[in-house]
């Protein structure tokens, strides 16, 4: 499947991965409702009102990396698969 595809998948909520990844538990998914705590410890909800409040998720084998880019490499590729 192509980039594009996979794009979409991950709007319906779908875990996606590439083939030619290294990790074998690596995987793309899409976050929402994000937030995050300041310095002075309050929760602070990240919604724009023209970007929303989504971003892609890598899962890896460090943990989770917010706002995943893809690499030129990632959009040409045809090999993403749906995570079971």
């Amino acid at each position: 499947m192509d980039f594009g595809d996979a794009i979409k998948l991950l709007k319906q909520g779908k875990k996606l991965q590439r083939a030619g990844w290294n990790g074998k538990n690596q995987y793309i998914e899409l976050a929402t409702a994000i937030s995050y705590k300041n310095a002075d410890g309050m929760v602070i909800n990240c919604d724009h009102s023209c970007i929303g409040n989504k971003a892609i998720a890598f899962v890896g084998t460090s943990g989770v990396q917010m706002g995943w880019l893809a690499s030129q490499a990632d959009m040409l590729a045809d090999d993403w698969k749906i995570v079971e």
